[in-house]
């Protein structure tokens, strides 16, 4: 994952993120059970190009760029756990303390789509559905 319209250059030159604040659009990302179809189709139409980079949980994880700049990410859904996630396009909101929000998330009327989850140095992510049925994503991102 990485910041959606928010990309600077780090020290060592390479595109990333800049810092978030709370409640800010922080990345979108395709969940398919086809990355490479997705990734044909959206180099194809806009461009982009697709780094793969192996996840901590396994699998593959692809980032898209579009000159250089991140603009999203493609997860295939493969396994048990992820059997009964539609396929599609998820936004992901930062937020300060994603246990503390999805708590008042869950009171106002929201449901969580599956346990709380961490990726080592991506953060901390809910998957939520919101009592409208949105589905949406929180995440605390890791520090430093």
């Amino acid at each position: 994952m990485s910041h959606m319209a928010h990309d600077a250059t780090d020290q060592s030159g390479e595109a990333g993120p800049k810092p978030w604040s709370h409640g800010m659009f922080y990345w979108n990302e395709l969940m398919t059970r086809d990355a490479e179809r997705a990734c044909k189709f959206y180099g194809d139409s806009l461009g982009w190009s697709f780094d793969p980079m192996p996840m901590p949980t396994g699998g593959t994880y692809y980032l898209a760029k579009i000159d250089g700049q991140m603009v999203g990410g493609t997860m295939e859904l493969k396994g048990p756990e992820l059997a009964e996630m539609p396929e599609g396009w998820i936004a992901y909101i930062a937020v300060d303390d994603v246990d503390a929000r999805v708590e008042k998330a869950l009171k106002a009327g929201a449901t969580l789509t599956r346990p709380i989850f961490d990726i080592p140095g991506i953060g901390r992510i809910a998957m939520l559905r919101e009592p409208g049925g949105a589905s949406i994503g929180w995440m605390t991102p890791a520090r430093g």
